[in-house]
């Protein structure tokens, strides 16, 4: 890859100041860990996604797609070929009681939204750090709901460039799972079918479950959320905590002492320390409860 070529070529198909070479991915992360992008792209429209991943293809260079980067983590080698961050694609609307929420907003802002618009049924929603495209990839759900409950449809991108409508019969949701990432699609919008409600009742709610999340959750540090999902009979956190692991420190990352299901980076952690820790927790609670931990994070990225 000529590198000079492929920024200039990219910086053709869309504007200049939206493309970056060499970028540090550490910025984009809520870990605040992660190597360098090759080339990073911040598209604000659909068609440039679309040009963006039509060129990769075409050239054979590899892409990756980001949202707000939270339940994360991008080893320290970085990331080879076209990272496209679709956080500017961020437009909510809604049409009657559907809300209509590019890839790129946050889940929780589209929840505050059908505050606004007296809908219920995203309630559960308001505290999940995620996109709405990582929403949608990963079925992500907290207290009760899930993505699978509230979306009906979902315009995306494929593989190879092509745009595809979704219905809700063709999501294949599962726990922490989707067709979207089976296919490897790339969610360009979702829409969610909400029913009207009584706001005072919808507010109560979200205050509730934000004060749940703050009062249990090790916000005030970095973190790439919960880690593991929830083995089939148990609950990850407990496990990790019964093993005597909260405190657990490799680097300068850390098991939560607030909440054994998050690893937190208190002191200037590597996106290493965070595989380091990952592993020794899945180790530990392997040996004294034979269970297999599996990741519910996203690891991606070069070592």
């Amino acid at each position: 890859m000529v590198e000079s070529t492929v920024y200039q070529e990219l910086s053709d198909l869309i504007n200049p100041s939206q493309v970056f070479e060499n970028a540090p991915l550490s910025k984009y992360t809520f870990t605040k860990t992660g190597g360098n992008a090759d080339f990073l792209v911040f598209p604000t429209t659909y068609e440039e996604v679309k040009k963006t991943v039509q060129y990769a293809v075409k050239k054979n260079i590899p892409y990756t797609i980001l949202g707000n980067g939270s339940n994360l983590i991008i080893k320290d080698g970085g990331i080879r070929g076209i990272v496209l961050i679709l956080t500017k694609l961020s437009q909510i609307y809604h049409e009657g009681n559907d809300i209509i929420a590019q890839s790129g907003a946050a889940i929780i802002d589209v929840s505050r939204y059908a505050l606004k618009q007296h809908l219920t049924g995203l309630e559960f929603a308001c505290g999940i750090p995620g996109s709405v495209g990582g929403a949608l990839f990963m079925n992500a759900g907290a207290y009760g709901g899930e993505v699978k409950d509230v979306l009906t449809s979902a315009l995306v991108l494929t593989s190879t460039g092509e745009l595809l409508r979704m219905e809700k019969s063709d999501f294949e949701f599962s726990y922490r799972s989707s067709a979207i990432a089976k296919h490897h699609y790339i969610v360009l919008e979702g829409t969610f079918s909400l029913q009207p409600g009584d706001v005072n009742k919808i507010k109560e709610k979200m205050d509730e479950l934000t004060y749940l999340r703050e009062s249990k959750q090790p916000l005030e540090y970095p973190s790439c959320g919960s880690v593991f999902k929830r083995p089939p009979g148990y609950f990850a956190g407990k496990l990790i905590q019964d093993s005597g692991l909260q405190g657990k420190q490799i680097g300068g990352v850390q098991v939560s002492t607030k909440h054994a299901g998050f690893m937190v980076n208190v002191d200037h952690g590597t996106a290493t320390d965070y595989m380091n820790l990952i592993k020794y927790v899945q180790r530990t609670v392997k040996e004294k409860f034979d269970v297999d931990l599996e990741t519910e994070v996203k690891i991606i990225g070069e070592d």
